[in-house]
């Protein structure tokens, strides 16, 4: 569970929170910013505004742009194989399946690592795993989905670090078709932790935007578990 966070707001079908004493230290990671955290019905999310300094997270999308093996994998939607919209790596301890796709890890990037302990420390939880998104403009997207693969375990925590250009990422509840949905504008150098029960009864989205915008890198680090496949 991430702590230190005392911050309320409320949405529709949602209550949520006020205050802040985020835990992340390392350089250009915010320790005096504020957080805040939604409690959903059935869902649990943690959100920092200001994770890290505007210039750091700059640097870091620079060298993240350059650097990534970027790909861009074909992905079952509907039951059908399709390009994905966006770009995509895989870097961690083991492999990931999602999508119909098993992308194998690729070894951690040094220059990463004192970001990941800075995120393992404000959210109590340490990860094995990040995969990387690149949307190049606001045509690339992503849809409708929960990450609930058996991977993550019984209730995953997944922290998003986002980079560059403001996106907008929209939560909607599963079956309460009364809630409405959640639009969250994920800024330079933000940070979103999705906990608990969140992946059960949650789905989001980054959707596509016919605003002109600049590129945006999302960092997403996981808890990959050992599954046993059947024969």
């Amino acid at each position: 569970m991430a702590g230190g966070c005392h911050r309320q707001r409320s949405f529709r079908g949602a209550g949520v929170v006020n205050g802040a004493h985020c835990q992340g230290v390392t350089r250009g990671a915010r320790c005096d910013r504020e957080c805040e955290t939604l409690s959903l019905v059935d869902g649990d999310i943690v959100y920092y505004p200001q994770f890290i300094t505007a210039d750091v997270a700059q640097e870091l999308f620079a060298q993240l742009l350059a650097t990534l093996h970027w790909e861009q994998p074909r992905v079952t939607l509907f039951g059908r194989d399709v390009p994905s919209p966006r770009l995509a790596a895989w870097y961690g301890d083991a492999p990931y399946r999602y999508s119909g796709v098993t992308h194998q890890p690729r070894a951690w990037p040094e220059f990463l690592l004192p970001i990941r302990r800075a995120i393992e420390q404000t959210v109590m939880h340490k990860f094995n795993g990040m995969l990387a998104n690149l949307y190049r403009s606001g045509q690339d997207s992503m849809g409708w989905h929960s990450d609930d693969e058996a991977e993550l375990g019984v209730n995953p925590v997944v922290a998003s670090l986002s980079l560059g250009a403001q996106r907008r990422f929209v939560l909607r509840h599963r079956r309460h078709r009364g809630l409405a949905p959640i639009a969250i504008n994920l800024g330079n150098g933000s940070l979103l932790v999705m906990r608990g029960a969140t992946q059960h009864h949650w789905r989001h989205s980054v959707p596509k935007t016919k605003r002109a915008v600049s590129a945006r890198i999302n960092l997403t680090f996981r808890d990959l578990r050992v599954v046993n496949e059947p024969p």
